[in-house]
């Protein structure tokens, strides 16, 4: 297997997809590994289980299923370490919990993930720690923000909705000056795209619900660290006791099998419709940021190899009293789109983005803001269901 490991280094992305994350031949040959129910493990004496001096000692500790996961997830990551966790706000919420404290300070984007917003308003706010939020083309300014006790500095990008893009590297580079640590939710681009430890950051999360599961069935979140940070974040993770159930964990090394086609379907789709809805007088502004329209596409053309399948785009209004209306009007409208929340799988979503939490990066003022995920399905069906969706907009 190492000179399988060796070869895969440099071997394209499907073919390490394909590959990645376990031996065979540790199983008898089976292609993929066995899913391992546990709770409890026995060990062969006393003082093996006093010294813990086995691989497996209990099951929130590992199991051979979610071994296999996160060795793949290390080997697109290129990290020291791999969590798994419930959900992806889990992979948010744990790292949180396990590099601050009472009386710290932390620096978050304001076009952050909305749960990741409450987590920080209601439950670190009752903890002691004050969070502060930052704009997100801030780049190297974010210096001035900094604080003899700023910890956490929590990135993401693109931002959720209004997708603007971030300086990873200048605002790593800024936070390791001053002692803090870099997270990056890194779900739009997935490893593939876009490794964020190779640009500065120490602890990369990943909804996994999204893309690697692909099928709108699991809920499961990664998160990766570099070797600096490995260990605090695996002691924080076995204090609270979360961990991935076996049976996701089977799941989502199954997807990740096909996640490379199935991304660049993605981002082909999307970009032809975001594309195509920049040329429509009904649409004020389309925010995408693959388009050189897009004021930071500058930084996603330097540091991302790809884009995926979710973007958004303003909805026209004359009245911004009509705004509201119009957008559910158009999102009634749709047939083959499904209205739901998260994204990542097979199927084409949509939703009206409200964005009355920003506290710096304002909101659009030209329209709804309509968020669509762009599925797997044919890029002319999906047009001719947002025409429908404008016709329903326009009689408003």
């Amino acid at each position: 297997m190492k000179d399988k490991d060796s070869l895969l280094q440099n071997a394209g992305i499907n073919t390490r997809l394909s590959h990645i994350g376990n031996d065979p031949f540790d199983y008898h040959g089976f292609v993929n590994p066995p899913v391992v129910h546990a709770s409890t493990v026995l060990f062969p004496n006393a003082r093996t289980m006093e010294t813990r001096s086995q691989k497996y000692t209990y099951g929130t500790r590992g199991t051979p299923t979610t071994d296999a996961l996160c060795e793949a997830i290390d080997a697109l990551e290129g990290s020291a370490g791999t969590i798994l966790v419930p959900s992806g706000l889990a992979a948010v919420t744990i790292p949180f919990l396990g590099f601050v404290a009472a009386g710290d300070h932390a620096l978050v984007v304001d076009s952050v993930y909305g749960p990741t917003r409450h987590f920080c308003d209601t439950m670190l706010k009752r903890l002691g720690v004050e969070v502060e939020y930052y704009d997100p083309l801030i780049g190297a300014g974010i210096e001035a923000l900094f604080r003899p006790n700023t910890k956490i500095v929590h990135t993401e990008a693109p931002g959720s909705n209004t997708f603007e893009m971030q300086d990873i590297p200048a605002i790593s580079a800024v936070a390791h000056r001053h002692g803090a640590v870099v997270m990056m939710d890194n779900t739009w681009a997935t490893p593939l795209y876009f490794r964020p430890l190779d640009h500065g950051v120490d602890i990369s999360i990943h909804a996994a619900t999204k893309y690697p599961s692909g099928h709108s069935d699991i809920l499961l979140g990664t998160v990766s660290a570099n070797a600096e940070h490995w260990e605090r974040l695996k002691e924080a993770n076995g204090a609270l006791g979360i961990c991935g159930a076996p049976d996701d964990a089977y799941q989502i090394l199954r997807g990740l099998r096909t996640m490379g086609l199935r991304l660049e379907r993605h981002y082909e789709s999307a970009l032809a419709i975001a594309e195509w809805l920049e040329g429509r007088e009904d649409v004020a502004r389309v925010l995408h940021p693959a388009l050189p329209s897009f004021p930071s596409h500058h930084l996603w053309k330097r540091d991302f190899k790809g884009a995926s399948g979710i973007f958004s785009f303003v909805l026209a209004a004359d009245d911004p009293e009509q705004s509201r209306a119009k957008a559910h009007a158009f999102l009634d409208a749709l047939r083959i789109f499904g209205l739901g929340y998260s994204w990542g799988g097979f199927e084409s979503l949509a939703l009206h983005a409200y964005l009355n939490d920003r506290r710096v990066a304002k909101a659009p003022t030209d329209g709804a803001v309509i968020r669509l995920q762009i599925g797997i399905e044919d890029v002319a069906d999906l047009k001719a269901d947002v025409e429908r969706g404008f016709a329903a907009a326009s009689a408003v």
